[in-house]
């Protein structure tokens, strides 16, 4: 693993997030420090996804990428963060694509391809330790919760992105023990997904508009009957989510992101007073005291692309 001083001894990298809707990159010193951003749209297909991804490390690099040391990318699908070789990316149009090849021959710079949950949680975890009296994000577990159009996790285990056998470590979305047992699209049924990503809870509460969440959080507050009943669905599965990650994995830190956690401090609040029921009748829960280790990612911040230029230097396993 390359050390922190010969980090900060390196030349820049680029980090790219490529979205449904958008591409962000920007240039990040080696410790760390953003110094440019570049935002652009998502066009579907392989070929314009490898098009635009050239383009923008180009723009946000001034023209000159080959100054550059590396360009990371975080993108979702599957990702084989050995060959940059990135599968079943439905959203985009992609069966298969060889993206980080493809990139790094335009480029003519090396090019690390990593998964977008994960990129975010290293992006994440180097904005937030340190900050609050944690430990340095090489030391010790994180592990980040996204709850956006999917649920899914980022593990980081000191200093390593944890991928498992097939690349599907933290894929908790897919975890059939919701008791609802609504239909997924994954085939099964009761997955946590289904009830606590942003087309679940717009499902349970359809009157939300385009921020369900919060909407749905303020009319229970309300003490709207419907508005209880969804929201004890929602806050009941994020309980287990929380749980599971916890539990098994042992995080000091468990950060929260995603287009959910738009709502912000009022969805802390929920998910704290679930955790507390939890605790109120179980002695062991209590004294594990997860709702301290629950923090949100920074908002307005470029985790996921920052995290893409970090993970060029992580460990991966």
């Amino acid at each position: 693993m390359t050390t922190q001083s010969e980090r900060n001894n390196t030349r820049p990298l680029i980090g790219i997030d490529v979205g449904g809707t958008k591409i962000e990159a920007v240039l990040v010193t080696g410790d760390g420090t953003i110094e440019h951003a570049v935002r652009i749209p998502t066009r579907r297909g392989a070929a314009h996804v490898v098009e635009d991804v050239c383009a923008i490390a180009r723009d946000v690099a001034g023209g000159r990428p080959r100054d550059v040391a590396a360009v990371g990318i975080g993108i979702p699908g599957q990702v084989d963060p050995g060959t940059g070789r990135i599968a079943n990316l439905v959203n985009l149009d992609i069966e298969t694509l060889e993206l980080g090849r493809l990139v790094a021959d335009e480029l003519g710079i090396p090019v690390h391809v990593e998964n977008d949950v994960n990129a975010a949680a290293v992006g994440a975890a180097h904005l937030l330790t340190g900050t609050d009296g944690t430990a340095d994000a090489s030391d010790g577990t994180v592990a980040l919760l996204n709850f956006g159009t999917g649920l899914a996790s980022g593990i980081i285990i000191d200093g390593v992105i944890r991928h498992g056998a097939s690349g599907a470590a933290g894929e908790i979305g897919h975890i059939p023990i919701d008791p609802n047992r609504f239909d997924c699209p994954c085939g099964q049924r009761g997955c946590l997904e289904t009830v606590c990503s942003g087309p679940g809870v717009a499902r349970l509460w359809p009157a939300g508009g385009h921020d369900a969440m919060t909407d749905l959080i303020i009319h229970a507050a309300q003490g709207e009957p419907d508005a209880c009943r969804a929201l004890g669905i929602v806050r009941h599965a994020i309980g287990d989510v929380i749980q599971i990650i916890a539990q098994t994995l042992d995080p000091r830190l468990i950060i929260l992101t995603g287009g959910m956690t738009r709502t912000g401090e009022p969805l802390l609040r929920v998910i704290r007073e679930e955790l507390e029921t939890r605790e109120s009748v179980c002695p062991f829960l209590a004294g594990l005291r997860f709702a301290d280790r629950l923090r949100l990612a920074p908002a307005n911040e470029p985790i996921g692309a920052l995290g893409a230029a970090l993970a060029v230097y992580a460990r991966s396993r």
